[in-house]
């Protein structure tokens, strides 16, 4: 099995890890209207039909689009890249337990969780899912594969400002300290 088709089979895995857990959720309390999720959700499935639908196309005037050379152990180190984010992902997925949504919500009886890898990122699943795809893009090396993972970057980063503006009215100051002590996606150095 090639680099390529290990990558493919952990997405696979991890889309459907993630719809079995999406059934056991608490119900939302509070969500963004149609207009404000399509703000976000259109630079995603953008990214998101690139990286996945895109990059594994050929070119029409037979031009690979290639950025980065097949060199196997490469493709290989891509491929752990992606199963290190696809872990870390899955981590903060455990560690938010019942309050995860794939849309912006506030949940019945929210909690803010600042354990596992909250202590590092407010929004770790990102993160790990942005590692995930840099790691296939490395393996992939299809420019096609960056604009992809630009564009989802884009629209996460649009998202996170939602969720960032519902956990500040839902926590307040707790969640104020929390910003100020915790990065975004990228933890905080200093």
């Amino acid at each position: 099995m090639s680099a390529i088709e290990v990558c493919k089979w952990m997405w696979m895995g991890w889309a459907a890890l993630w719809i079995a857990w999406s059934v056991r959720t608490k119900r939302a309390q509070v969500r963004l209207d149609w207009w404000q999720t399509l703000t976000y959700v259109v630079p995603t499935a953008a990214g998101g039909w690139l990286f996945f639908a895109r990059s594994s196309m050929p070119s029409r005037v037979g031009v690979r689009w290639g950025v980065i050379p097949p060199i196997p152990w490469v493709m290989w180190l891509g491929a752990a890249v992606t199963l290190a984010g696809f872990l870390f992902a899955v981590w903060a997925r455990l560690s938010l337990g019942r309050n995860w949504s794939g849309m912006v919500t506030v949940k019945h009886e929210h909690q803010l969780i600042r354990t596992g890898p909250y202590r590092f990122v407010r929004h770790p699943i990102y993160l790990g899912i942005l590692i995930a795809m840099v790691g296939t893009t490395i393996c992939r090396g299809n420019l096609w594969s960056f604009v992809g993972v630009a564009l989802v970057w884009l629209g996460l980063w649009l998202k996170l400002r939602f969720e960032e503006r519902f956990m500040v009215e839902t926590f307040g100051a707790e969640y104020e300290s929390y910003r100020r002590t915790t990065g975004a996606i990228l933890p905080r150095l200093l």
